[in-house]
């Protein structure tokens, strides 16, 4: 019985923290509260903030004295998260961890290993030769610790109800791949956070919408009303489209229909753009910048930006990298990002005005190129905002925009111009009223709500119906393998989020100990197939999907290769992910195990 629902937006850049406190609710119901989050703000120094910034200092001692990062649950820490951290990272980017959320999305390199800071011990090498002592972590470890510190400063705000017994809900990138969404949940349970509900990102901000206006949100949208989620954080660029459908009873629903891909492309891409521009305009010293410079060059143009693109920007801010040597203030490198710098930079480099058959540019593929996060090829998000639209065939009548690149007006206006100028009209209406650095936080806690049927539910049914194979009990026959049948598993139009749903009785025997494939059928068509129903699938125009190909543990009392008695549960989750439990039957020798095989149906539908 958890007092509080705790919402974490895990984010790329920054992270926040909302909650409702259930015991306490308000005069119009529960009230969902943004947790302030204690951090290191300066040496010595701490206080609470409005967001945790996605920064890890791990510096040695005699960079940081661990004073220095004192915290009020413990005196000398061996790491900072958030402002300092992040304030450091111009003095110390070798000893800095950030972008760790996008490192959990990379497939191409191993997210358990210690890699970062990215090459920080090789920087470290270039810069003070037998200076490699620093630590190095995971992009799971990392993101841990950003839990692990949100954990501590609950905990030492709310001693009587620590964060590891509240319902905990963490937020992911609609395009989070399964790996990625399990390593998040991996590293909450390294946190202490045994479980955890991840919810999407773009989801979360549209329930913070919900929140912010109650029941008047239907005064704003109308049956068939389409809104575009675009969600352009630090790391990532998400986008979602979530329809308005009459319910039949006069009443509006809500219902989530289409989902991008997942696209690496956001802040951090502007930051090292405008960082480029540095080195042009320092001229013969620019090219001769150190990695190590380099990185700090890019810190200091991230802080730039932020400048620049806020509500009352100054005309220019100064930008400064130390120079190398024992002379180093005299040789101090300076220069300066103007307005017109980020009005040609980020306003017309990664959001120009393009036809609405644009597409994404692809560079020509290089056969050796330095390994690295696989950022997108084409720095336009408005191309592939316009790829995404044409492929789902929607045409936004309202957009939500979330995201911290998001907060300058100048983009929020740019995107609305661009797809209202796609559809023939002015600008597209926007959905406003939300907190950008909170919202998701917001959203998340308002999603706690809803699942006790206290809020309005995004849905998000399955665009068809899913079937698994089962092989037909009979002799061998030589040259005449076993007839397949489909068990229907999930019927069309399941609920994300939903309960699970138990398959009727069924005489069968799961393969456990060795390496089986599991494979996969959908349809379209069959909208009235219940669970449990049997099919042949091609007689029944069933559509092959990838198979699934794993070896689910023995156990002490089952043997290799033996089929267990099971039953079946299903289970389509908040992230479009199929669940199928292989429950031991009771009484049976191989005691009451559990195994999961898990299918990616947002991706068919």
């Amino acid at each position: 019985m958890a007092r509080f629902i705790v919402g974490i937006d895990l984010g790329t850049t920054n992270s926040a923290v909302a909650s409702v406190d259930l015991e306490a609710p308000g005069p119009d119901g529960p009230r969902i509260e943004p947790f302030s989050i204690v951090q290191a703000i300066a040496a010595g120094q701490f206080a609470p903030a409005p967001t945790l910034p996605s920064f890890l200092l791990v510096p040695n001692e005699h960079e940081v004295a661990p004073g220095e990062m004192s915290l009020p649950w413990v005196e000398s820490p061996a790491y900072a998260a958030g402002v300092w951290a992040r304030e450091r990272g111009a003095e110390l980017p070798h000893r800095v961890i950030s972008s760790a959320k996008s490192w959990l999305s990379h497939p191409g390199v191993d997210r358990t290993a210690p890699l970062l800071p990215w090459r920080g011990a090789q920087v470290a090498e270039e810069e003070a030769p037998g200076e490699t002592d620093g630590v190095r972590l995971s992009p799971v470890e990392a993101s841990s610790m950003y839990l692990s510190h949100i954990r501590d400063a609950w905990n030492h705000a709310h001693p009587d109800a620590p964060l590891e017994a509240q319902e905990v809900l963490v937020t992911v990138p609609a395009s989070f791949d399964a790996v990625a969404r399990e390593l998040t949940v991996v590293a909450a349970q390294q946190a202490g956070l045994a479980s955890v509900t991840l919810l999407e990102e773009p989801q979360a901000a549209f329930y913070a919408w919900l929140a912010k206006n109650g029941d008047t949100w239907r005064q704003a949208l109308a049956p068939d009303d389409a809104v575009l989620v675009c969600d352009v954080g630090g790391g990532t660029t998400d986008f979602s489209i979530i329809k308005v459908a009459d319910d039949g009873q006069g009443a509006l629903a809500l219902e989530r229909v289409a989902v991008g891909d997942h696209i690496l492309l956001g802040g951090d891409n502007m930051d090292l753009a405008l960082a480029h521009l540095c080195t042009q305009q320092l001229g013969e010293a620019g090219a001769k910048l150190s990695t190590l410079q380099h990185r700090a060059l890019v810190f200091a143009c991230r802080r730039a930006k932020e400048q620049l693109l806020s509500i009352s920007p100054p005309e220019a801010v100064p930008v400064s990298v130390l120079g190398r040597g024992a002379k180093l203030i005299g040789s101090t490198l300076r220069t300066e990002l103007r307005q017109d710098h980020v009005q040609h930079l980020v306003l017309d480099g990664f959001f120009p005005f393009v036809p609405k058959d644009a597409r994404p540019q692809k560079r020509r593929t290089v056969g050796l190129r330095e390994l690295g996060l696989p950022y997108a090829q084409d720095a336009a998000i408005t191309r592939h905002l316009a790829e995404f639209l044409a492929r789902h065939g929607q045409r936004p009548s309202a957009i939500l925009f979330n995201g911290g690149v998001m907060r300058a007006a100048l983009l929020r206006e740019r995107v609305s111009q661009a797809v209202g100028l796609w559809d023939g009209r002015g600008d597209t209406p926007v959905l406003s009223g939300t907190d950008l650095d909170l919202a998701v936080a917001l959203g998340a806690a308002y999603y706690g709500l809803v699942r006790r049927g206290r809020g309005i539910r995004i849905r998000g049914g399955t665009a068809r119906a899913y079937y698994i194979g089962l092989e037909a009990a009979m002799p061998a026959i030589p040259g005449f393998p076993p007839p397949l049948k489909a068990l229907c598993v999930a019927p069309f139009g399941m609920e994300e989020g939903g309960e699970p749903v138990k398959l009727p009785d069924e005489e069968l025997g799961l393969v456990v100990g060795e390496t089986a494939e599991f494979r996969l059928f959908a349809s379209t068509e069959r909208k009235d197939d219940a669970p449990g129903v049997l099919v042949d699938p091609d007689q029944a125009g069933l559509q092959e999907l990838a198979p699934v190909h794993a070896e689910l543990p023995a156990g002490p009392r089952a043997l290799a290769g033996e089929p267990v008695a099971v039953s079946l549960e299903s289970r389509v989750t908040e992230l479009g992910t199929l669940e199928l439990w292989c429950v031991a039957r009771e009484g049976s020798d191989t005691g009451a195990g559990r195994w999961k095989l898990e299918f990616s149906v947002r991706h068919h539908d």
